[in-house]
């Protein structure tokens, strides 16, 4: 069972309403969902939609067929239908929008009247659709009723009442009036069990907040607000420091100041509010000061599509900052990876004492996810190398930046010990003093980039899927993972032998996880949301690979597996 819902309207209409309330009302019935939200950088009006799919096994990528279609304005009616299924059934507001009922898939019901009627208002619309869109899956409306219940009990009981009587006549009236029912039916559950709907951004947030998170600092910036408004709403009781900062450029200093006093310190922004960080991520690399930085990437340049999605943001992060300086990047592709990579980004930016990007996009971000349990047992906290008093027999003579082996020197933090920390911008000594000394110069920048090698070894090896030998292999990275393994599903199930490599730890890349003999011998497709093939390129240079065939989408929409199925099975 596999069944998608859109939801199309102006901004303010109500969307994002019916689109939870159903998503919850199948979760709750063990069910998976997966949500995927399209909307235009404004807040009241323009074309925007949720599509909400509903299955009985995981899924997290959208599809390009919708079953049910709910026109919330006229612009759905022509922007939208297209995109529905053979069987799909096109619901509307036949008074509220100029359109003709001359085919079999189009319904129409007045959302408005029976809101009024039932509601005495018509901002109930979104609930009476709701229910008329549960009714056309012939299932329960209890557990909806229920959904609704919880979702404005906080406005009081005549709110709730209102709207769950709209729901109850939206679906009476599609059980009335609708002569045969489409072929889509969702059986109710027999048993019901608890699943999580998590956003990335939730996801994230919860990821660093589990990871020890005591300081966080931002400034708004789709996608990646989300990130500090959950922070912000549980800050209390976990005894967040957070602060809205002026700019980004406040944001990613106060981050270093925090950590330099031993707080685990993170912000979040987009690519834009990123190239205001890049001075202050060089200073963090010179200083060798951990630092938890989020992008959630959208596309650019400049503002560019504010709230769309994009992966065009790998090159930016890998080489912003002037001169040279160890760093990683993560990049997760599922909520259930992202509380161990959010740990393991502090884990190593305490340990390596140096600046750790963790790359989302709109598409990862702003999607919502069933997550079957999220697992706290895999979460550590490594603080890397910290000295007290008791390591330090003679204060006095303490040296911030002492070369070693690994390139890493223990660090004492401000005010706990009796030594004295010296720290600068500038180029310094191993005691922090500053120098233009050509030979420490030289010294410190190996002692530097030592830590590169010992990040390298830290890098986890990518995702195989499925086990065994193949055709082909879709190379994939960060949030294209769900559609990436639902394309090689849909090419073997075709009776193409297809394999996904997908890669969540990206850099310093480490190419002993991967066999490059076997590889050689296969058909490797790039698939990236960005016009030049980021990761195609990084990986053929780490590698020695060629990359036979680039999937791009760059219009910043994400991928659907069948854009993927067609453009291999042209072109085989």
């Amino acid at each position: 069972m596999d069944i998608s819902i859109r939801i199309g309207g102006e901004a303010g209409q109500g969307i994002q309403s019916i689109s939870s309330i159903i998503a919850r009302t199948f979760v709750r019935q063990d069910y998976y969902v997966f949500i995927n939200q399209d909307f235009a950088s404004r807040i009241r009006g323009g074309h925007n939609f949720d599509q909400v799919r509903i299955s009985n096994i995981p899924v997290q990528a959208v599809d390009d067929k919708v079953h049910i279609l709910i026109a919330l304005d006229e612009e759905t009616t022509r922007q939208d239908i297209d995109c529905l299924a053979d069987n799909g059934v096109l619901l509307f507001d036949g008074d509220a929008i100029g359109f003709t009922t001359d085919s079999s898939n189009r319904f129409s019901i007045p959302f408005g009247k029976i809101a009024s009627e039932v509601s005495k208002s018509k901002i109930m619309i979104n609930s009476v659709a709701t229910g008329a869109a549960i009714a056309l899956m012939d299932f329960e409306l209890s557990p909806v009723l229920d959904c609704l219940q919880e979702q404005f009990r906080q406005k009081g009981s005549e709110t709730v009442e209102k709207n769950q009587k709209s729901a109850t006549a939206g679906y009476d009236f599609v059980r009335r009036n609708l002569k045969e029912k489409p072929h889509f039916r969702v059986p109710s559950a027999k048993s019901v069990r608890q699943k999580m709907l998590l956003t990335g951004s939730q996801a994230l947030a919860l990821g660093a907040m589990a990871s020890g998170l005591k300081f966080y600092s931002g400034y708004p910036m789709s996608p990646s607000t989300a990130i500090m408004e959950f922070v912000s709403s549980r800050a209390d009781q976990y005894n967040i420091v957070l602060e809205q900062a002026e700019d980004e450029i406040a944001a990613i200093n106060m981050v270093i100041g925090a950590s330099f006093a031993g707080a685990r310190a993170m912000t979040a922004t987009s690519g834009g509010g990123f190239c205001l960080m890049a001075e202050a991520l060089s200073l963090a690399g010179m200083t060798e000061t951990p630092a938890v930085i989020i992008v959630a990437q959208r596309p650019g340049p400049s503002t560019g599509l504010p709230t769309r999605t994009e992966q065009a943001d790998l090159n930016f992060v890998m080489h912003a900052g002037h001169g040279d300086f160890p760093r990683a990047i993560l990049a997760p592709g599922h909520p259930e990876q992202v509380l161990y990579l959010m740990s393991k980004a502090f884990n190593l930016a305490d340990r390596y004492q140096s600046p750790v990007i963790v790359l989302g996009d709109q598409h990862f971000n702003d999607s919502y996810f069933t997550v079957d349990e999220l697992d706290l047992g895999g979460i550590t906290i490594d603080r890397g190398h910290i000295l007290t008093d008791q390591d330090l027999s003679a204060p006095h003579e303490y040296k911030r930046y002492t070369p070693g082996e690994s390139g890493i020197s223990p660090r004492i933090l401000p005010g706990l010990t009796k030594a004295v920390l010296y720290a600068d911008s500038d180029e310094h000594t191993e005691e922090g003093h500053i120098t233009e000394s050509a030979t420490v110069r030289d010294q410190m920048m190996r002692k530097r980039m030592q830590k590169l090698e010992g990040l390298r070894q830290e890098i986890g090896p990518p995702e195989i899927y499925p086990a065994g030998e193949a055709q082909l292999v879709l190379l994939g990275w960060g949030s294209t993972h769900g559609v990436i393994k639902e394309a090689v599903d849909r090419l073997n199930q075709n009776g193409i032998a297809a394999q996904m490599i997908h890669y969540s730890e990206l850099f310093p890349f480490n190419p002993r996880h991967i066999g490059t003999a076997e590889l050689r011998k296969v058909r490797i497709i790039a698939v990236e949301n960005n016009y030049t093939g980021q990761f195609a390129d990084f990986f053929s240079k780490a590698t020695g690979l060629a990359v036979d065939q680039r999937i791009l989408k760059y219009d910043g929409r994400p991928f659907t597996s069948r854009e993927i199925v067609d453009q291999i099975e042209d072109k085989s």
